[in-house]
């Protein structure tokens, strides 16, 4: 099925916008623009090169500011899941509007330790593999919350304490079998998914870590997958949660805590409709009224629907070509600089960087594809986009989560830059790696 992306920009994050960009003595009309903020994309493209990545520093900061005024109501820390754009310097943005951090790797909490260390104690471990080396870390950092995903990892968590007689502090990650409409391999919430253990065997392991002297029982944790659009998944979750907080506080447990994890989608198409305020509190109303009356303090991990509508790919036309009637655009970013579209099928909405009036423009359904040596190479397929010729620049949106974060080197390319850009400033928040970067640490 062909279909079109849009090339108006309206309604889009205030982020990202067409304007007119004027030229010459006389300030003449040189067309239409897209913007990063104040900035035309062109121009970051004529300086830094591409493919390179731009993310707008006030779509970010709006947007958990957004998230936050939605769950100003009960007790909450916003703990930013950093697995879906980790640049340090979006981690130094967040934690300075007071932002805690979800992560699951020692590297990750290496990160947030780097970008600001106080954050520390706003963070929660989460992940099915956490080493003893990573258990280690977190302890003697301080963090707030384990979320032990198994009864062998208690037991892993309870000897690292006792070595450095130290509490820690846990909620088990339990798996309530809810199902969520997302794609099967972010999906976490169903018996067959690697993740927590079942609810039903909750309370006896509950039991079994508050007998452990330096293990602390403060929370429930739970996450039933990411990229979810509807909110209805999260309150039936959230139901089943409190039904259990309430069994655990009868057992004599001091649960203080409910983490419902992340997973909040974003439209990847015909975004400019929504309302991400409103969207938000519609979340907020499904996590927090089936725990009404419990007193405990929410822990939140949203990441994409951050970040994600903050950034952009933006990629140069290398050649156009016809095989047989099928049009290709090949551009210069490929799947090892944004990966969704070969891993997932994901849909972005591409535009170009420079436009014409919307009456004149003229579409065709081509494949948009990279030079990686993949048939999954592909940002689009039977994509009805404006006509752009070799040399004009694109820009994939939406980019902002798992585009970077994913990134790789295959067939040895080097990953793009990155742009972090607030108003009229630009700031290179990773350079451009170059071959010799790739082969620096090979013997």
């Amino acid at each position: 099925m062909t279909r079109r992306s849009p090339i108006t920009g309206a309604g889009r994050p205030p982020g990202f916008v067409y304007r007119e960009e004027k030229k010459g003595l006389l300030r003449r009309s040189a067309g239409l623009f897209l913007f990063c903020d104040d900035i035309a994309i062109t121009k970051l493209a004529e300086h830094y090169g591409t493919p390179l990545y731009v993310y707008s520093a006030s779509v970010i900061s709006e947007r958990f500011d957004a998230f936050d005024r939605a769950f100003r109501h009960v007790p909450h820390t916003i703990c930013y899941s950093v697995k879906a754009n980790s640049n340090l310097n979006i981690l130094r943005l967040l934690a300075k509007g007071g932002s805690g951090f979800d992560v699951v790797s020692g590297g990750e909490l290496e990160r947030v330790l780097v970008a600001e260390r106080r954050a520390a104690k706003k963070v929660v471990f989460s992940g099915v593999g956490k080493t003893r080396d990573e258990i280690t870390a977190a302890l003697k950092a301080g963090i707030l919350l384990f979320n032990v995903e198994s009864e062998s990892e208690l037991w892993t968590l309870a000897e690292c304490a006792a070595r450095l007689r130290t509490s820690a502090p846990l909620a088990l990650r339990v798996n309530p079998d809810v199902a969520a409409d997302t794609h099967p391999y972010i999906s976490t919430g169903l018996r067959k998914h690697k993740f927590g253990v079942p609810i039903r065997e909750a309370r006896t392991l509950y039991a079994k870590a508050s007998a452990v002297r330096y293990l602390q029982v403060t929370g429930v944790s739970v996450h039933i997958g990411s990229q979810i659009t509807e909110v209805a998944p999260f309150a039936e979750a959230m139901a089943r949660v409190a039904v259990l907080v309430g069994a655990l506080r009868a057992d004599g447990h001091e649960v203080n805590y409910v983490d419902p994890g992340g997973g909040l989608g974003i439209p990847y198409e015909n975004g400019a409709a929504m309302n991400f305020s409103d969207y938000a509190s519609d979340y907020s109303k499904a996590i927090t009224r089936p725990l009404r009356g419990l007193n405990v303090h929410v822990l939140l991990e949203p990441g994409r629907s951050i970040v994600g509508p903050a950034g952009a790919l933006v990629t140069r036309v290398l050649y156009r070509k016809t095989n047989d009637g099928k049009r290709f655009v090949v551009v210069d970013a490929a799947m090892n600089d944004l990966l969704r579209p070969a891993l997932y099928g994901a849909h972005h909405e591409i535009v170009p960087v420079r436009r014409g009036e919307d009456s004149s423009v003229k579409f065709e359904a081509v494949d948009v594809v990279g030079p990686v040596c993949e048939s999954g190479d592909f940002f689009a397929r039977d994509r009805e986009l404006p006509r752009v010729e070799e040399g004009e620049l694109l820009a994939i949106l939406d980019a902002g989560a798992y585009g970077m974060a994913l990134a790789s080197n295959y067939n040895t390319r080097p990953r793009p830059a990155e742009l972090l850009v607030s108003g009229k400033s630009a700031k290179v928040i990773r350079r451009r790696e170059k071959v010799a970067d790739l082969l620096r640490d090979e013997r």
